[in-house]
């Protein structure tokens, strides 16, 4: 197997602007996102993750032609074209000839227009009311679904972010994080939290 090749990740504004033709409800994910709400970055970030419709990708995979994709999970990697394409939801974006990573594309699931929250499906919303738009153009996941999200890991960035985050979202925000937090993580520490 190939020596795995490095990350030199693009930034939100990078990849902003690469996929600015893109027809497709697409946003920052992850710790990024949360940086973009802020305003400007409060932590070093390994990679970039933004994401996509599951059924619109070939619209992000369009529009970075000339770039390399493969699917990424459970510590593997396949070609774009395995099996493994319908089970995970991570697709690497990298340079060729084995140059460096520059995005990760999460493939979400929906239903249409309407996302779903892929570790507990019963939790949906459209596009328009999860994507927030930062005043330069980035389009990026609304902070209390990053929470969500990050809820499973318990990492000490994880932490950070939550702690940095939570005080910022309004009073509509902090009760919809409450409520799915209960329903998907039952006993967490952040539902201690008023």
């Amino acid at each position: 197997m190939e020596p795995e090749p490095p990350w030199a990740a693009w930034d939100p504004w990078e990849a902003t602007a690469r996929l600015g033709g893109v027809d497709a409800p697409w946003y920052v994910a992850s710790g990024w996102a949360l940086d973009v709400f802020h305003g400007a970055p409060t932590r070093e970030h390994a990679d970039l993750e933004i994401a996509v419709p599951a059924g619109r990708f070939g619209a992000v995979k369009a529009a970075l032609a000339g770039y390399e994709f493969g699917v990424v999970g459970s510590g593997h990697r396949w070609p774009l074209d395995s099996p493994a394409f319908d089970v995970m939801h991570q697709t690497w974006v990298r340079e060729p000839d084995n140059g460096p990573y520059r995005m990760d594309v999460f493939r979400e699931p929906h239903d249409g227009d309407v996302w779903i929250y892929r570790r507990e499906h019963s939790i949906r919303m459209p596009y328009e009311q999860i994507i927030l738009t930062s005043p330069d153009g980035v389009p990026y996941l609304t902070p209390e679904i990053v929470l969500l999200f990050n809820a499973k890991h318990g990492r000490p960035k994880d932490e950070a972010d939550f702690a940095g985050v939570l005080p910022l979202l309004d009073p509509a925000q902090r009760g919809w994080l409450a409520e799915k937090l209960a329903q998907v993580h039952p006993r967490h520490r952040w539902l201690e939290q008023p």
